[in-house]
């Protein structure tokens, strides 16, 4: 039995509404919207995995030690190639590097092979839209982010991802 997982950055409430709304600007008919209670950052996708591999991701997450950090939401834009629309962070702070860093790290001992893309930290709003031309949101989103989380993919159902465990970050 496997399951399709992820290590995600999952936002508070207050940062849902403010991604949510920003969605909601999106003109009529552009795309399959991300349900609101979807809406992430994706850090490493593990993909379809059976328990032992699980186990070793968790134990993985369990021994990171990375900070707290606060990271602006602050563009908009797309991937035109995948018809992505997305709301984005044109910095990445250190501590999302390092935190990035020792999950991709520490995974390699558990048989997976690191991302060759530079990662650039978004959260996805619709999917099969048509280009939009970027730009800077007028009021960026502040996500103070102090976990990261364990999330699992379930077919067919909406919202579509269940947090299956979230892990600290600590100072």
């Amino acid at each position: 039995m496997t399951e399709r997982l992820f290590f995600a950055l999952w936002p508070h409430a207050r940062q849902r509404e403010a991604l949510a709304r920003i969605q909601g600007e999106l003109p009529a008919g552009q795309g399959r919207k991300t349900h609101p209670e979807d809406l992430h950052i994706t850090l490493v996708f593990l993909g379809d995995l059976h328990l032992k591999r699980r186990v070793c991701a968790e134990q993985v997450a369990a021994g990171i030690q990375a900070s707290p950090f606060v990271l602006s939401l602050d563009r908009f834009g797309c991937f035109p190639k995948a018809g992505i629309l997305w709301c984005g962070a044109s910095e990445r702070p250190q501590p999302l590097l390092d935190l990035l860093h020792a999950l991709r790290e520490g995974l390699l001992d558990c048989g997976f092979l690191p991302e060759r893309r530079r990662f650039k930290p978004h959260v996805t709003l619709a999917r099969k839209a048509g280009p939009l031309p970027a730009r800077d949101l007028g009021h960026p989103v502040a996500w103070p982010v102090s976990e990261f989380a364990l999330v699992v993919a379930q077919s067919g159902e909406r919202p579509r991802y269940r947090v299956e465990h979230r892990w600290p970050l600590l100072s």
